[in-house]
């Protein structure tokens, strides 16, 4: 069970880092948003779930649990948000990126 614990410990934290080194690196607010929410969601699960392995079952393991969900959703919705108000107010893009516009019913 240790050994399980510091496994999905060091795979969370190495996301986290690879997250961290995507917003520095990257480009454009696109490309930042994708990298550090994919990483991050990654990492704070396998630490979450670490954490819960090394719990056992309890209403604590039951509350990491709630945690990993709530991060699931809210990194999602928070990248969603951060790319649409971005490319809504045309902020740069790398070059040789497309900008698509919608042209269907209702439009925004």
């Amino acid at each position: 069970m240790n050994v399980l614990t510091i496994l999905l410990m060091a795979i969370g934290v190495f996301f986290f880092g690879v997250g961290t080194i995507g917003l520095w690196r990257f480009p454009d607010v696109f490309s930042r948003a994708h990298a550090t929410t994919k990483c991050d969601t990654l990492g704070a699960g396998l630490i979450l779930l670490a954490l819960a392995l090394q719990q056992g079952l309890c209403l604590d393991t039951l509350k990491m649990m709630v945690i990993v969900v709530l991060v699931w959703v809210t990194n999602a919705t928070a990248a969603h948000i951060i790319g649409r108000s971005a490319y809504r107010r045309n902020y740069p893009m790398t070059p040789g990126s497309v900008r698509w516009t919608y042209k269907g019913k209702g439009g925004n």
